[in-house]
């Protein structure tokens, strides 16, 4: 089994490969009451975006670590598109959507890691 940083640093570069903005990794190994491990979010500016980083990142992590994720959801609107790869969970939003949700405000007891956009 690869290494939950290992994939995480991929899922970010297939983020960045597609110009994902506003990346945040959450690391919740701390918390007791943690679904997973870690939380990686980031948003596009359209449907076609947010479809476009989801592809990005189910490619390059299979091609560059030989991982696939467990399940996907949210393809049909790419409103909100969440990829499970096990102790990780991606979610790729649309801004407005993930302004509603907040996933970050719901976490911020965790450790939260903001990374620069690619321009």
């Amino acid at each position: 089994m690869q290494e939950n940083e290992q994939i995480v640093n991929k899922i970010v570069e297939g983020i960045q490969e597609r110009k994902g903005k506003n990346i945040v990794v959450v690391n919740l190994e701390k918390l007791q009451e943690a679904p997973c491990s870690y939380f990686v979010i980031c948003e596009g500016d359209s449907n076609i975006h947010v479809n476009a980083i989801a592809q990005s990142i189910k490619d390059y992590v299979r091609e560059q670590i030989q991982v696939k994720p467990y399940a996907t959801d949210g393809f049909l609107n790419c409103e909100w598109i969440a990829m499970d790869y096990g102790q990780i969970i991606v979610h790729v939003f649309q801004r407005s959507t993930r302004e509603f949700y907040d996933i970050e405000h719901l976490w911020s007891d965790a450790d939260l890691k903001k990374l620069e956009d690619v321009l």
